[in-house]
């Protein structure tokens, strides 16, 4: 009878052991599996402070692919990606334009088409300020460009383009 006793022990400890190892598993495979928040480009990017984007300036926040403006006290955050074939649009600081190198598209500071093949306005991600007091693009929402024909903002070319004589 003792024998039979220490079997159902022994048993009993394995079933417990094993029953504890796949809970285990399963816990791990939970955390693994589960949806977390993006980080990086895809999810929200921590920029720097609203009152470092003055009224005319461009901030380029690598992290992410996009530039901050102020434009009409609002600030903005563009896509640095060409609304036309995704090119990497540049801002021009001797125009004060954004120039498509790929095909010519330009775009005010303000992201309206000015000109160029490309369907619509620079697309743009939401903004906000965090508790921090700093500024966060959402590089997991893309917002497209105004429709061509949109005018936010009346900045005539500064000076030259960045590609003339480059053709």
């Amino acid at each position: 009878m003792s024998i039979m006793k220490r079997r159902q022990f022994l048993s009993g400890l394995w079933v417990a052991g094993l029953g504890f190892v796949a809970l285990a598993a399963a816990w791990t495979s939970w955390d693994l599996l589960r949806p977390g928040e993006a980080k990086g480009f895809g999810g929200k990017i921590r920029a720097l402070p609203p009152e470092s984007v003055t009224e005319g300036a461009v901030i380029e926040v690598s992290a992410a692919r996009s530039y901050l403006t102020d434009v009409n006290d609002d600030i903005r955050a563009l896509s640095w990606k060409c609304s036309h074939l995704g090119c990497k649009v540049s801002f021009c600081d001797s125009s004060g334009q954004f120039e498509c190198p790929c095909h010519g598209s330009v775009f005010n500071r303000a992201g309206d088409l000015l000109s160029g093949p490309s369907p619509r306005g620079m697309d743009e991600h939401p903004v906000e300020v965090g508790a921090d007091g700093l500024i966060y693009i959402d590089t997991g929402v893309v917002e497209d460009g105004a429709p061509p024909g949109t005018v936010t903002i009346d900045e005539p070319a500064r000076g030259p383009s960045c590609s003339e004589g480059s053709h």
